[in-house]
């Protein structure tokens, strides 16, 4: 390598390259939480005077497989797991209608709860492709325009500046459309639905901090294509 070539590598960030065997992995378990998510997104839950839904489940850990993917394989990568999320949410709800207009067998009685269901999960999909692509491209963004400025270093900035962010911008437009889907009616159920649902997966990704920089510590250690800058040291 020439003093030129390392000369650039140590002014970029580094990123690896998608062809390994962790890469589909991580896409594969992300696209499972976010097909999860909206199906039990489809039941607005209360917990006495605080309104969410049933997403809160497992959702706040797609941010944090976001959050993998896009420190250690960069923003094209991360946004490339976004769209193949929600291409296979929406062949799920494809599939749903398709299996509402089939013939019911005698002893289905179930066909008025599916439909139902069915038209839930359609809206929540809307909710969730408009909600999801802004939150997590904005999360993908933050991590990776931070970390062109920090290399290596201030790790905990750049997810937790990224999950305030991301999680802001997904929780207003998915909450804006899904609201009305799960029977949200008035402004300050809405208020209530949008900011503490908000507060809620921020404040899980937060607790989560320790693992996810394990798991982004231990992906990169086995990544053979993730070359920090020389001399850069991660905290």
């Amino acid at each position: 390598m020439t003093s030129e070539q390392t000369a650039d590598r140590q002014s970029h960030a580094a990123f690896a390259q998608v062809g390994s065997s962790y890469y589909p992995v991580l896409v594969a378990v992300f696209t499972a939480l976010v097909i999860v998510s909206n199906i039990t997104a489809t039941k607005g839950v209360a917990f006495g005077p605080i309104i969410t839904d049933g997403g809160f489940i497992v959702f706040p850990l797609t941010y944090v497989i976001g959050d993998v993917l896009s420190e250690v394989y960069g923003f094209k990568a991360a946004r490339r797991a976004i769209f193949t999320g929600f291409a296979m949410n929406i062949l799920a709800a494809a599939a749903f209608w398709v299996t509402i207009y089939l013939p019911a067998a005698d002893f289905y009685e179930n066909q008025e709860h599916f439909e139902n269901i069915a038209g839930a999960y359609t809206g929540l999909i809307v909710a969730g492709l408009a909600g999801f692509i802004v939150g997590q491209t904005l999360n993908a963004w933050v991590v990776v325009l931070i970390k062109e400025r920090t290399k290596e270093k201030h790790l905990w900035a750049r997810l937790i500046g990224s999950t305030f962010v991301g999680q802001l911008g997904d929780t207003v437009v998915f909450c804006a459309i899904a609201a009305g889907v799960i029977g949200i009616t008035s402004f300050g159920d809405f208020v209530n639905y949008t900011a503490l649902g908000w507060l809620y997966k921020t404040a899980i990704e937060v607790v989560m901090l320790p693992i996810t920089y394990r798991v982004i510590g231990f992906i990169k250690r086995r990544e053979p294509t993730y070359r920090p800058a020389a001399g850069a040291v991660e905290r």
